[in-house]
C-alpha cells in the first residue's frame, strides 16, 4: 500500500528523532536474552490476526494514554512494531515525549517479521 505524501512527512520527522533496528538486528536481541519489552502498536483487527508471542498489545490510538500504567520504568528497553514500521516510529516519538529513554522502533514491523526466515527458525512458536 502507497502511503501519502503528508503521513509519509510526519512519519519520516519522527524517524529522524527515533532509534530504529531492523528485524535481523531485532533477531540478534532475541538470541543474546537482552531484557526488553516488545510491543505492538498495530490496532486489534491487526494483533487478532497474528501476533509476536508475548507481544504486549497497546494499539497506536490509545498507548499514550495506557503506556505509563502498563510500563511505569520509563527506562525500560521497549521494541515497538506495527505493520512496517511506520507507525511504530510514530508512537516511538511520543513514547520519547514522554520521558521513555530506551525506545526503538522495528523498520519492516509485522511484515518483516512475517518474511524473515531466520526468526521463524529461531523462534517458530513466537510468530503466532
Amino acid at each position: 500500500m502507497a502511503h501519502n505524501p503528508g503521513f509519509l512527512a510526519i512519519v519520516n520527522d519522527a524517524k529522524s528523532r527515533v532509534a530504529e533496528m531492523d528485524v535481523a538486528q531485532y533477531v540478534a536481541l532475541l538470541q543474546s536474552g537482552e531484557e526488553h519489552i516488545l510491543m505492538d502498536t498495530r490496532e486489534e483487527s491487526e494483533w487478532n490476526a497474528g501476533h509476536v508471542a508475548g507481544a504486549v498489545h497497546l494499539s497506536k490510538g490509545i498507548i499514550e494514554r495506557d503506556v505509563e500504567t502498563k510500563i511505569p520504568e520509563k527506562d525500560k528497553k521497549l521494541v515497538l512494531y506495527c505493520g512496517g514500521g511506520f507507525r511504530s516510529a510514530l508512537v516511538a516519538d511520543n513514547l520519547q515525549k514522554m520521558g521513555y529513554t530506551n525506545v526503538i522502533s522495528l523498520d519492516g514491523g509485522w511484515k518483516g517479521l512475517l518474511n524473515n526466515d531466520e526468526i521463524k527458525k529461531a523462534f517458530p512458536d513466537d510468530i503466532k
